[in-house]
């Protein structure tokens, strides 16, 4: 018979004490005993017991049982998902009552019967045993799904954004599975994380894995799992991302960085609704939802081959597209003073904003890192500025080039001026103010203008 369990146990008379440990030491891991109720903290901090044995009554004649319903107390303020069973010879229905309202898990009289304080002792180390499941459950579910407790924070005002968001809205009763469109820097983590915060699948795990990151040696182990002894260093069995994210929602983030076979094997685990570990010999059915993203252009990968259709198909019931940072006008803006707020506080610096020259520069730059290079410039701006509001110069911004077309090449003015506008109501996203301001003109100076050239 398997041993089981560490058990301390806590009673005045040393003759209980001998008795108990020389009928439980062929039944458990451990036993410790003590006869000072002043010594439970430290043989919970040191020994960590399973179940503890306390008897209720420690002074010379007493049997009101109240220091060990107090030793009850101090106990589950240690430990709240501790195991204790009293001991007493004065036994009746009140105090056991009593006994199991005050945390107390079971009651045993004195003098024991060996096979009923066996059994007691058994259930007690399985309820211990599950607690300690129970909490570690908890905190992985805790861990996997980190600060998505609170409503990810999105920033925009733009058409462009509030077409997002709508979507995002739309899909909120749905467990479709998601492709997530743009460049790198336009926040499709962000939107992955919304998509699962505002689904059925809230409270589940969000599991997120970075393809492009993991070495394709490494993929089926990271997504699968493995069993003890599957290769060289599998010491212990390991649970996959797509089992651990069973129930909730996995996130694959640079799908296009995946290799043909691992696509291969993906499409399969998607299709049948199960995996198997590396190195076992039976299938776990998954239940996940699937968000993917990529900042490839994976529907040319199609058409090159290097991706395949059937699991471009499976992974994109719909699609989200992601606006760059250039195309949503004032937003650029609105970032900019949610980063610099957040980088004050942070630092510990009295900025009040940005100067308009500032904007204007913030507007006019193409920001091909998009909305993560915004916030590495404003947490830069913050750090050196030695002014209450940032400037222009506090902006180091990487010069683009130049883009050449036959268009560049011409002096006549009006063809100048009309490709000026369009491009800055590009920028702006179509709003008439923020274009004007970029321009150097006045609102209703630009309507003129496009008035006159057609736009």
């Amino acid at each position: 018979m398997e041993k089981q369990g560490k058990i301390f146990i806590v009673d005045d008379n040393e003759d209980v004490l001998f008795a108990l440990n020389l009928l439980l030491e062929p039944y458990v891991e451990k036993v410790k005993v003590s006869t000072q109720p002043s010594r439970i903290e430290h043989f919970m901090t040191t020994f960590e017991p399973d179940v503890i044995l306390l008897d209720m009554n420690f002074s010379r004649d007493a049997i009101s049982g109240q220091e060990g319903f107090d030793c009850l107390e101090q106990i589950l303020k240690i430990d709240p998902e501790a195991v204790v069973l009293f001991m007493t010879a004065y036994a009746d229905t009140e105090k056991a009552v009593r006994a199991i309202k005050a945390g107390a898990t079971d009651f045993i009289p004195k003098p024991w019967e060996k096979e009923k304080l066996l059994a007691t002792l058994s259930s007690a180390v399985k309820l211990r045993q599950s607690r300690r499941e129970i909490k570690n459950l908890q905190a992985k579910v805790e861990a996997l799904s980190g600060q998505d407790k609170d409503v990810p924070l999105m920033i925009g005002q733009s058409k462009v954004m509030q077409d997002v968001f709508r979507t995002i809205r739309q899909l909120s009763e749905t467990d479709a599975n998601i492709l997530i469109l743009g460049e790198n820097g336009t926040g499709k983590d962000l939107v992955a994380r919304s998509l699962r915060f505002f689904s059925p699948r809230q409270q589940a795990p969000f599991v997120t894995i970075d393809l492009g990151s993991v070495p394709e040696s490494l993929f089926e182990s990271e997504l699968f799992g493995y069993e003890k002894g599957a290769f060289t260093d599998a010491r212990k069995a390991k649970a996959g991302r797509m089992e651990v994210a069973s129930g909730g929602t996995l996130f694959l983030d640079e799908i296009g960085n995946l290799s043909l076979s691992m696509q291969s094997k993906l499409l399969t685990a998607i299709e049948k609704r199960q995996i198997s570990r590396l190195g076992a010999t039976r299938a776990l059915p998954i239940n996940v939802r699937l968000i993917c993203a990529t900042n490839a252009d994976i529907r040319q990968m199609v058409d090159e081959g290097t991706f395949r259709q059937d699991l471009l198909y499976r992974i994109n019931t719909i699609e989200i597209h992601i606006p760059p940072l250039r195309e949503r006008g004032e937003d650029i803006i609105l970032l900019a003073e949610h980063f610099l707020q957040k980088y004050a506080h942070k630092y510990k610096k009295e900025i009040q904003g940005l100067t308009r020259e500032a904007k204007q520069k913030l507007m006019r730059y193409e920001w091909p890192g998009n909305v993560r290079e915004l916030q590495h410039a404003i947490e830069r701006a913050v750090i050196l500025s030695q002014f209450a509001w940032l400037r222009p110069d506090d902006f180091m911004l990487t010069p683009q080039p130049e883009k050449k077309s036959a268009l560049d090449e011409t002096l006549n003015l009006e063809e100048l001026e009309q490709k000026a506008i369009k491009r800055a109501l590009k920028k702006a996203a179509g709003n008439v103010s923020s274009a004007a301001e970029m321009l150097g003109i006045t609102r209703y100076a630009l309507y003129r203008k496009m008035e006159k050239l057609g736009l």
